[in-house]
C-alpha cells in the first residue's frame, strides 16, 4: 500500500527550498572568491586529464578510440557542459554547484521520509554546509556527480521503504541512479547486485510482481550501462562494463609499497596521462609480450593477490591504516588540498574545523544507537553503506573516494536532531550502562579521528609544489618557482616541491640554482631516482659530463626501466668517448622504449663512429620514421648517407630536416655537398649561398662555394 500525501507537504518544500539556498549560496560564494586565484584557471592532476577530455568530447568526438580506462560518467558530463555552455573550467563550477544543492535536498528528503522533518532539515543543512563537499564540488573532479548519484539511491531508497506512491518509477530511478553511479565510481558495481537482490527479496510477494520489479530496476540499469559495455566491447573485443582499470586501481592499494593512499606505478608518474601507459608497458615487459586491455589488468590484479597472500601480516596492516585514513579528520589528497583553499575561500575557513569525519562519526555512532528501534527500516541503507566501506577499502584512500560515505554518516547524525528532553531522561533512565558505552565508542573514535595522520602543512606543500609544476607546464615559470620556493617553505622535507622547483629554475636558465636545488633534494633523499636524473641533465648542461654520469647511474639502479635515464647516461658516457658502454645505454633505452625516435637516433650515430654502418644505417632510419619533422634526425641520417657516398638519399633526408627547421645553415651546406656530389652544381651553389645567408661565420659553407665557383669555370 502507497503512503498518501503528507498534509506536511508545504514545510516539506520550504525545507527543501532552505537546503538548496544555502547550499548553493556557500557554493557560489566559494567559486567567486577562487575567481581571482591560480586555482581558478590551472587545472591538474584528474582535473587537467578530465579537461582535455571534456574538449575533445565538445568538438564531437564522442566515440573515441580505446577501452575506457577512467570512468566515463563525469568527462561526457563535462563535454555536454563544454558543447552547450563553452569550454570553460567555472561553467563546470556552477553546475556542479548546483548538483551539489539538489544532493542535500535528496537526502534531507530521503532522512525527512525515513525519520522525520527536523532531522530531514538538519540532514540537508549538513551536507549543504560540508566544508570538503564544497571544496570538491568546485573542483573538476567527478565528486558532485557521485554523492548526487548516491543521494538519489538514499532518496529512491527511502520511498520504497516507507511506501511512497509510484513505487515502479522508483525502481526505475532506483536502477538508473546505480547504474549511473558504476559508471563514476566502479566500486559501487558491486551496489547493482546488492539492489537487485533487494529488489527481488523486497518486491510483491507474487512471482509476477517480483519478476516486474526486478525488469524495471535492470532496464534501469542496464540503460546506463549497456551502451557503454557495448561501445567497449566493439573499440577492443573484450567486455568491460565500465572501465579496463581495476587491476591496476587493485595493485595501487595491495602491494609491497601501498601507503593506503594513492601511490603510482612509476615513481613520479602519478598524472593520468601515464597511468594506462605505464600499467601496459610494464605488464607486458612482466609477461614478455602483447597483452590485451582485460591480460593487463588481470596481471595487476594477480600481483596484489599475490602479495595478499603471501605477505598476510604487512596486507593486514596496511588495511589497518587504511582504516585510520577512513575515519581521520583530514582528507587524504593527491592533488589539491582543501587546506590550500581556505586560504582563499571563508565558507572552509570558518567551515573546515567544525564539518569533517572527525565530528560526523562520533555523532554518527551516537545515532545508530538512537536509531536502533528502526533498526528495520534501514538494512537497504546500513547494507549499502557498509559495502561502500569495504569496498573503497579493497583500493585506497583519497578525499574524493570517500566523500560518497559522508551522506551515510549523516543520517544517523541528523537523527539525534529529533531527540527531546523526555527522550534523553528515557535513555539515561532505561538503558544508562548502554549510554554510557556508546559515549565512549564516540569519544574513542572521535581522539582516533584526530590522530595526526595527516599533517595539514605537508597538505599544503603538495598543492603548492603541484600548482608549481602545472604552471611549468604552461610556461609560467616566474610564478611556478614562486610557488615552489613557497612548498619548501611550507614543509623542507616534502622531496617532490625540489625536483619540480629544479625544473622551473632551469626553464629560467638559472642552471646552477637548479643544481643546488636538486642537491638539497638529494640531501633528504639520497636515493631519489628523480632527483638524481634532472641533477645529471643540468650537469650535462654544464659540460660536466663525468658528474653527470654518477648521477644518471644512481637514477639507473633506482629506475632500471626508465628509457630516459638510459638514454642520458649514454649520452654522458658518448660525450667521455666511453662508446661500447654507451652502445649498451642506448640499446636498453630502445629496448625499454622501442618507440624513442631520439634514443634509436643516438644509437645509430654511435654505431656509425663504431664502424658498423650497417647497424647505424637502421636505426637512424627508424628514428626518422618514427619522428619524420625532427630535423636533428633527418639532418643525422643525411650526413651518414652523405658519407656512405648514397648521395641521393642524403638529398631527400637533408630536404626535410631543412624543411622542419628553415633556418638549419648546417643542413643547407651539406645538402649543397650532396647535390654537387651528384653532379648539380648550380643547386648546390645555392644551398651553400643560402647557408652562408643563413650563418655568415660558417667557414665550410664559404670554402664549399669557392670550390663549387672553381669547378664550374
Amino acid at each position: 500500500m502507497s503512503v498518501p500525501p503528507s498534509p506536511d507537504v508545504p514545510s516539506a518544500r520550504r525545507h527543501a527550498l532552505l537546503m538548496f539556498t544555502v547550499a548553493l549560496a556557500v557554493r557560489l560564494v566559494h567559486v567567486w572568491q577562487l575567481s581571482d586565484t591560480p586555482f581558478a584557471t590551472v587545472l591538474m592532476g584528474d582535473a587537467l586529464s578530465y579537461d582535455t577530455w571534456a574538449r575533445t568530447l565538445a568538438a564531437g568526438d564522442w566515440w573515441g578510440t580505446e577501452v575506457f580506462y577512467q570512468a566515463p560518467l563525469y568527462p561526457y558530463l563535462l563535454g555536454l557542459i563544454y558543447a552547450v555552455f563553452g569550454a570553460d573550467p567555472m561553467h563546470a563550477r556552477l553546475v556542479q554547484a548546483v548538483l551539489g544543492a539538489g544532493s542535500s535536498v535528496m537526502l534531507g528528503t530521503a532522512v525527512r521520509w525515513l525519520i522525520g522533518p527536523r532531522a530531514g532539515l538538519v540532514a540537508g543543512l549538513l551536507l549543504a554546509l560540508y566544508a570538503p563537499g564544497i571544496f570538491l564540488d568546485s573542483l573538476l573532479q567527478k565528486s558532485a556527480v557521485d554523492v548526487a548519484c548516491v543521494t538519489l539511491i538514499m532518496l529512491a531508497v527511502a520511498a520504497l521503504v516507507t511506501r511512497r506512491s509510484g513505487a515502479l518509477v522508483w525502481w526505475g530511478l532506483l536502477g538508473m541512479a546505480a547504474g549511473a553511479l558504476a559508471l563514476t565510481r566502479e566500486n559501487a558495481l558491486v551496489w547493482t547486485a546488492v539492489l537487485a537482490a533487494w529488489a527481488f527479496v523486497g518486491a510483491e510477494a507474487r512471482a509476477s510482481g517480483r519478476l516486474r520489479v526486478v525488469s524495471i530496476y535492470l532496464a534501469g540499469v542496464l540503460l546506463l550501462l549497456g551502451p557503454v559495455a557495448y561501445r567497449n566491447y566493439l573499440i577492443g573485443g573484450e567486455w568491460f562494463v565500465t572501465t579496463a582499470q581495476f587491476g591496476p586501481n587493485f595493485f595501487i592499494g595491495n602491494h609491497a609499497g601501498a601507503d593506503g593512499s594513492y601511490v603510482s606505478l612509476r615513481p613520479g608518474r602519478g598524472s593520468p596521462e601515464f597511468e594506462r601507459r605505464d600499467a601496459t608497458d610494464l605488464a607486458q615487459q612482466a609477461r614478455g609480450r602483447t597483452l590485451s586491455s582485460a591480460e593487463v589488468s588481470a596481471y595487476w590484479r594477480d600481483e596484489a593477490l599475490g602479495f595478499i597472500v603471501g605477505e598476510p601480516a604487512a596486507w593486514a596492516a596496511l588495511m589497518g591504516r587504511k582504516v585510520l585514513l577512513l575515519i581521520n579528520a583530514r582528507e587524504a589528497v593527491d592533488t589539491e588540498a582543501q587546506e590550500s583553499y581556505a586560504e582563499w575561500s571563508w565558507p572552509l575557513r570558518i567551515l573546515g574545523p567544525v564539518t569533517h569525519p572527525g565530528v560526523l562519526l562520533p555523532l554518527a555512532v551516537v545515532g545508530i544507537w538512537v536509531l536502533w528501534p528502526l533498526r528495520r527500516r534501514f538494512h537497504v541503507v546500513s547494507l549499502l553503506g557498509a559495502t561502500l566501506v569495504v569496498t573503497t577499502l579493497a583500493f585506497y584512500v583519497l578525499a574524493r573516494y570517500r566523500y560518497p560515505l559522508v551522506p551515510f554518516l549523516i543520517v544517523p547524525a541528523a537523527a539525534l536532531a529529533d531527540l527531546d528532553r523526555q527522550r534523553l531522561r528515557n535513555l539515561w533512565s532505561h538503558a544508562r550502562g548502554q549510554t554510557v558505552a556508546v559515549g565512549a565508542v564516540a569519544v574513542l573514535l572521535a581522539l582516533v579521528a584526530h590522530w595526526p595522520l595527516l599533517p595539514a602543512d605537508r597538505s599544503r606543500a603538495i598543492t603548492e609544489s603541484n600548482l608549481g609544476a602545472a604552471l611549468h607546464e604552461l610556461g609560467r615559470d616566474a610564478e611556478a618557482t614562486t610557488r615552489l620556493r613557497r612548498a619548501v617553505a611550507i614543509r623542507p622535507d616534502y622531496v617532490p616541491a625540489y625536483g619540480n622547483l629544479g625544473v622551473s629554475l632551469r626553464a629560467l636558465g638559472e642552471v646552477d640554482a637548479a643544481i643546488e636545488v636538486y642537491r638539497q633534494g638529494l640531501a633528504l633523499a639520497p636515493d631519489d631516482g628523480d632527483l638524481h636524473y634532472n641533477l645529471a641533465n643540468a650537469l650535462l648542461a654544464r659540460g660536466r659530463t663525468e658528474e653527470a654520469a654518477g648521477h644518471l647511474r644512481a637514477a639507473a639502479r633506482g629506475q632500471a626501466d626508465s628509457a630516459g635515464v638510459h638514454n642520458n647516461l649514454g649520452l654522458a658516457l658518448y660525450t667521455q668517448g666511453r662508446l661500447a658502454e654507451a652502445v649498451r645505454e642506448f640499446e636498453l633505452a630502445v629496448a625499454l622504449d622501442p618507440a624513442s625516435a631520439r634514443a634509436h637516433l643516438n644509437l645509430g650515430k654511435v654505431l656509425a663512429d663504431l664502424g658498423r654502418g650497417a647497424e647505424a644505417l637502421g636505426y637512424l632510419r627508424t628514428a626518422v620514421t618514427l619522428a619524420p619533422g625532427d630535423a636533428d634526425g633527418q639532418y643525422d641520417l643525411g650526413v651518414f648517407l652523405l658519407e656512405q657516398g648514397q648521395y641521393a638519399e642524403a638529398v631527400r633526408a637533408l630536404s626535410a630536416a631543412i624543411a622542419a627547421r628553415p633556418g638549419y645553415a648546417e643542413a643547407h651546406n651539406n645538402l649543397g655537398i650532396a647535390l654537387a656530389s651528384s653532379g648539380k652544381l648550380p643547386e648546390a651553389m645555392a644551398q651553400f649561398e643560402q647557408a652562408l645567408r643563413l650563418d655568415p661565420d660558417l667557414t665550410d659553407a664559404r670554402a664549399n662555394l669557392a670550390l663549387a665557383k672553381n669547378v664550374s669555370r
